[in-house]
């Protein structure tokens, strides 16, 4: 007995094999096609310049752009910037400056 079972979005239909069926071959990764289309940060995942996926991370993206805002806001105000002139270059609030500063010391 075969059962069709819809998503919640309805956009596919799954169908279950029986138990007793022969179920589908895992195919080992040299066998399968796949597309390589990277993300905003690379083209393709072979050329990433991270040591790990930063969306296998739970939050990896919004961490790297935290720490990479941080480093900027560090450098600005190693070279005379002021925290309110910092808080208002990067659209946030002047404590946020002082925790970004407080890391990177």
């Amino acid at each position: 007995m075969v059962f069709e079972t819809c998503e919640i979005s309805g956009d596919t239909l799954k169908k279950e094999l029986p138990p007793d069926a022969p179920q589908p071959k895992d195919l080992r990764p040299e066998y399968c096609q796949y597309r390589d289309e990277g993300c905003e940060y690379a083209r393709s995942c072979l050329e990433c310049p991270f040591p790990r996926c930063l969306f296998e991370e739970p939050r990896g993206r919004q961490r790297w752009m935290k720490q990479t805002r941080d480093r900027e806001i560090k450098r600005l105000y190693d070279g005379g910037k002021k925290v309110k002139e910092l808080a208002t270059i990067f659209s946030v609030s002047q404590r946020t400056i002082q925790r970004a500063l407080k890391r990177k010391r």
